[in-house]
């Protein structure tokens, strides 16, 4: 394993909720990024870690590989990959996300 797909495994372990992303959540620099971001406020999710792929293409390249996912956003709760945008608007409109959030 890389050291970045370490480091990527250990960020998403360690912290409940983790957002890999472009921009930040104050700065979102995407459309899909700010919007799971408002999603993710909107469930109520106080301790959010963002990391902006923006700033490190080794990660923006490794996060890809680390979830077999192409895109970005990607949304991580309890060490498990939920999925990008589209996929976490889904579940936030089924109540999905929240009760996920929640338990």
């Amino acid at each position: 394993m890389s050291d970045v797909q370490a480091w990527i495994k250990e960020t998403v372990t360690n912290n409940p909720v983790v957002l890999f992303m472009k921009g930040t959540a104050q700065f979102p620099q995407c459309g899909f990024s700010g919007r799971a971001v408002q999603i993710l406020k909107a469930c109520g999710v106080q301790d959010l870690v963002t990391v902006n792929v923006l700033d490190d293409a080794d990660v923006r390249q490794g996060i890809k590989e680390f979830s077999n996912w192409p895109t970005i956003p990607q949304l991580y709760i309890k060490g498990e990959f939920i999925g990008g945008s589209d996929i976490v608007g889904e579940m936030y409109e089924n109540g999905e996300l929240k009760a996920m959030l929640e338990a």
